[in-house]
């Protein structure tokens, strides 16, 4: 969590590159030792060798590094400075956004805690002022800042009443459908709850295929009872499916936010639709920020929002009170990536002060 700040090196070491060429090799082994995490997981995920992960792999990083390639100059000065905000305006919004992984904005959460848009701009103008000749200055304060935050660093407040659950049911969860399972699910809610929690969350895909069977079973189970459940599920049409997170109660079960970016390739497939054929993920690419639940307002994260910059940043604009971070993790297993969501996930709610819960299943 508190290397975050290890990334503001990369503006100075691609402002400081002799040619475009040299440019495009840091800006490609920034990126790809960033993401190093993605070839095993996707082997994993497809139950493969590892050549379409090293291929992927590579892909992902063409946006990152035409970006950077494109906008690099080797004329010093203020110019330097601007194209750099550019291109990191460019990495954290559609369309390239998409792939922005590793945004060193994400640091400011480390740098800045409890600054919240203050923060974001202070850590903007340390970025630009790291690709001018005063780097070095930059650097020493940027040094101070962090110092003073490692030594005095605590983690994100817990809100009353939530408690996120961490489940290490491999890729069973989401494919399990079993009776049995869901029970096991619904006695660990109840657990839960006699230890005082009202609002409990599961990770992304905890409940598999969202059906009305379903909504009725877990409602029956909570009847009586005061507790709000939020968990993963998916929602299946004709066209394509929505990975969402639903609330349940004992009255009334809804789905309370649909998953803005999906994974790219593995469940976002837009080719797809424009050749008629339907499938894959959508993506809400704007929409339902944020979500409310008994009048609380709640920033959903869902798995792969947690890695880029966009989706935290559009929600903090409507100011909620709490963010919810969940995701499936287990095709990352021995890999940095379950962690890598994790620490940004904490780092933008550190960053603007805002209470997390966290439920990832591994």
């Amino acid at each position: 969590m508190l290397t975050l700040p290890v990334a503001m090196i990369f503006p100075l070491l691609w402002a400081k590159s002799p040619s475009r060429v040299v440019a495009v090799a840091v800006s490609a082994g920034y990126f790809l030792a960033a993401s190093r995490g993605l070839p095993q997981g996707v082997a994993t995920f497809y139950a493969a060798d590892l050549w379409p992960g090293l291929l992927l792999w590579v892909m992902a990083s063409t946006s990152f590094v035409t970006v950077h390639a494109a906008l690099w100059t080797k004329h010093p000065g203020n110019g330097r400075a601007v194209r750099y905000l550019a291109a990191a305006v460019l990495m954290g919004l559609p369309p390239f956004g998409i792939t922005g992984w590793a945004h060193p904005m994400t640091a400011a959460g480390v740098l800045f805690p409890g600054w919240g848009w203050c923060g974001l701009v202070a850590t903007a103008a340390s970025i630009a002022m790291m690709t001018s000749r005063y780097w070095p200055a930059a650097v020493i304060a940027l040094g101070g800042f962090w110092l003073w935050s490692a030594a005095t660093w605590t983690a994100p407040s817990l809100p009353d009443g939530w408690e996120g659950v961490d489940l290490k049911l491999g890729q069973s969860l989401g494919r399990e459908s079993s009776l049995e399972h869901y029970r096991g699910l619904i006695a660990t809610v109840r657990a839960r709850a006699a230890e005082g929690s009202r609002f409990i969350v599961f990770p992304e895909s905890a409940l598999g295929f969202w059906t009305p069977t379903l909504a009725r079973l877990w409602q029956e189970d909570l009847r009586g009872s005061d507790i709000t459940v939020l968990a993963g599920a998916a929602v299946i049409d004709a066209s394509g499916y929505d990975n969402v997170m639903v609330a349940i109660t004992a009255d009334e079960t809804r789905i309370l936010y649909r998953e803005r970016m999906p994974v790219p390739v593995s469940m976002w497939q837009p080719w797809r639709r424009w050749t008629g054929r339907g499938g894959g993920a959508r993506a809400h690419l704007l929409a339902n920020p944020v979500v409310e639940l008994a009048g609380t307002g709640i920033a959903p994260l869902i798995c792969y929002e947690q890695l880029i910059l966009w989706p935290a940043l559009q929600s903090m604009l409507h100011a909620p009170d709490i963010i919810v971070a969940t995701g499936n993790g287990w095709w990352t297993a021995g890999t940095s990536i379950v962690a890598i969501q994790q620490a940004s996930a904490v780092a933008w709610a550190k960053l603007f002060n805002r209470p997390l819960v966290t439920a990832f299943n591994t």
